[in-house]
């Protein structure tokens, strides 16, 4: 089981030094990856189903992963998510690549569709049609890290007689794991990512969405290239032995522990708490 972190840009972490150190103390406790949470803006005041306080430091992934692999060696560097649709794709596939080259190999790519009407609003996206510009931008981003000569054309987004380099580190490109759980995320895992992440859940809420996987599985062709889907999770509640056995023996290959209350000491606690785990 690879044991991960979620966290490392945003509340404590939004400040460089305790990202450092917590990014360090990670990689030296033999933690195999650190996670970025993305939300753009958040509705003001906080309304469900916004997850945190409008208020709450959030630096963008990509700059924040950037920074962090200055000062790391071999952790990898996750996005834990990336609300895609609200994104430029062909801007992203640079940024992303820039983390990829300047981490020597170690993004892992997670997107997802968003789902706050708010935050979509602020960014003139509607929120319509957010699975089919997540869909399209996938494969976008994956033309502009892989194709000999960059081309797409789509409904919402298009390029051709172009080129982007440097290309990423990792070949054909870093995996890119898709975020929810609703059916079409398990569509889109299934035909177009090298993962799936699942966040908050329970064990038996992990073995209802590795059953949607699986009937995903038997209606999707997988393409061959994508090679087995590897299954991420951040677990609710306290994360220990029994607890990894469990989400082990449903199929789940990673867990990227996170903790409700937090601050700097309890980020480096957290650490401690799990890394017997990824041993």
């Amino acid at each position: 089981m690879k044991i991960g972190l979620f966290g490392i840009n945003f509340g404590p972490c939004a400040m460089p030094e305790t990202a450092i150190t917590v990014a360090r103390a990670a990689e030296a406790a033999g933690l195999e990856s650190v996670w970025t949470g993305e939300h753009v803006v958040l509705p003001d005041p906080q309304v469900p189903p916004s997850p945190v306080p409008p208020q709450l430091p959030m630096l963008d992934p990509a700059v924040s992963l950037a920074f962090i692999a200055a000062a790391t060696q071999r952790i990898r560097l996750g996005t834990g998510i990336i609300i895609l649709p609200q994104r430029n794709p062909v801007v992203l596939a640079k940024e992303l690549a820039s983390v990829d080259v300047l981490s020597r190999g170690r993004l892992i790519v997670g997107v997802g569709a968003g789902y706050l009407q708010p935050e979509f609003d602020a960014l003139g996206i509607p929120l319509a049609d957010r699975g089919a510009r997540t869909n399209e931008y996938i494969e976008a981003l994956r033309a502009l890290w892989s194709m000999e000569r960059p081309q797409f054309r789509g409904e919402y987004v298009a390029f051709s007689g172009i080129n982007a380099f440097p290309r990423p580190v990792q070949q054909p490109h870093p995996p890119i794991v898709i975020g929810g759980a609703s059916a079409q995320a398990f569509r889109r895992a299934v035909r177009q990512c090298n993962g799936w992440y699942g966040f908050a859940l329970g064990v038996d809420d992990a073995a209802q969405c590795l059953k949607g996987l699986a009937g995903a599985a038997q209606r999707y062709e997988r393409p061959a290239a994508l090679g087995t889907l590897e299954v991420s999770v951040t677990p609710r509640g306290r994360l220990d032995a029994n607890a990894l056995k469990r989400f082990e023996d449903l199929g789940v290959h990673r867990l990227v522990a996170t903790t409700r209350t937090q601050s700097a000491d309890d980020l480096l606690r957290l650490i401690d708490t799990v890394a017997p785990l990824a041993s």
